[in-house]
């Protein structure tokens, strides 16, 4: 298992350049903030939802806001600010990581530790990985295994996996002896590892792999969906896309296909606001939940609806659509990403972001 705190700095790097996201995942923060991130001339700021710049570009890296703190890096440094571009914590960290039930993950050498908003450990570095903390629990590496931690710092599950992962829905998907079980928050197996593969609880199920096949079980382990599937995602809202032979449908939570196979493609897209993005052959159109074609297969790439519109491709021009297919906003950007509190950030054939709003009109103009 990589070290943890590399892959959300991954996400804070991705930020600072474009400014949004297209990842639909669950744990996808969402920017409640009102301040927005902004590059000019390669240095990292933040605006309000009006294009008006709240705080100066000044940081060589900038994270949204999260529990009213800000991280951002300075020259090799990181460190937080508030809402006022002020620092509450200076640059001080070598790795750095949003701050999570009052608590952020930080390094200043080769060991992670946490620290509260008054930039003071709470759990000094001693860790060689470690993740953020999520409903109170932290995993963290000791020797070659992995546990969970509290707030202050004590072991509620002793070090005992060869992998880890957060709790969701109370339940967390553990790896030892070469498979995969779920234990709870005190560290007592709920389903003993018998999976070959397993995924995290979504919508009280999880998809398991047994041999080659994926199902479906709940959370005492009973399979809901016996292993039948050559491919399998998440549920959302009571439907998941499955995969039989080379074509993607979708089940009922019962296993029962309310759509059949037809979709082509390495994945499908989830439902999102009562529409699915499918793909028949090279182009993508959606669906409803009855199967019915909303909008025919015309467009080269389709994302999740977000706040009424998608982010649509034709011709490696990048638009949105409405729940009825017409053109909101017309293809025009050389990307676009979600919409989000009305605003939604794009980037141009010169790799400059900006931002607009949902009739198309720039509140910041495309800047690098």
């Amino acid at each position: 298992m990589k070290n943890l705190i590399y892959f959300f700095l991954v996400g804070i790097i991705l930020t600072s350049f474009s400014c949004s996201s297209n990842s639909s995942s669950d744990d996808e923060k969402k920017n409640t903030s009102g301040l927005y991130i902004i590059a000019i001339g390669g240095k990292v700021g933040y605006m309000d939802s009006d294009g008006k710049i709240i705080i100066n570009p000044q940081f060589d890296r900038a994270n949204n806001f999260s529990e009213d703190l800000a991280l951002v890096k300075t020259g090799d440094k990181y460190g937080y600010i508030n809402k006022e571009g002020k620092y509450a914590i200076n640059p001080q960290f070598t790795s750095a990581n949003d701050f999570n039930d009052g608590i952020a993950l930080v390094s200043t050498g080769d060991n992670y530790g946490y620290i509260d908003k008054e930039g003071k450990f709470k759990i000094n570095p001693q860790f060689e990985q470690a993740g953020n903390f999520k409903d109170g629990l932290a995993i963290v590496k000791s020797g070659d295994q992995y546990g969970y931690i509290n707030t202050e710092g004590k072991f509620v599950v002793n070090p005992q996996f060869d992998f880890a992962n957060d709790f969701k829905e109370g339940l967390a998907v553990v790896h030892t002896g070469g498979k995969y079980g779920y234990i709870d928050k005190e560290g007592k197996y709920v389903v003993n590892p018998q999976f070959d593969n397993a995924s995290a609880f979504k919508e009280g199920m999880a998809k398991v792999k047994v041999g080659e096949k994926y199902g479906y079980i709940d959370r005492e382990g009973n399979y809901k969906v016996n292993p039948q599937f050559d491919r399998c995602q998440d549920f959302n809202e009571g439907v998941a896309g499955v995969k039989v032979g080379e074509k993607w449908g979708y089940i009922n939570k019962e296993g029962s296909f309310v759509i059949n196979p037809q979709f082509d493609g390495y994945n499908t897209g989830n439902f999102k606001d009562g529409l699915a993005a499918i793909k028949v052959e090279d182009k993508y159109g959606y669906v409803n939940r009855e199967g019915e074609m909303v909008i025919n297969p015309q467009f080269s790439f389709a994302a999740e609806f977000s706040e009424g519109l998608a982010s649509v491709s034709l011709d490696n021009q990048y638009g949105y659509i409405n729940k009825e297919g017409e053109y909101v906003i017309n293809p025009q950007f050389a990307q676009s990403y979600k919409f989000e509190n009305g605003l939604a950030s794009v980037r141009d054939k010169d790799y400059k972001y900006g931002y607009i709003n949902t009739s198309g009109e720039y509140v910041f103009n495309p800047t690098n």
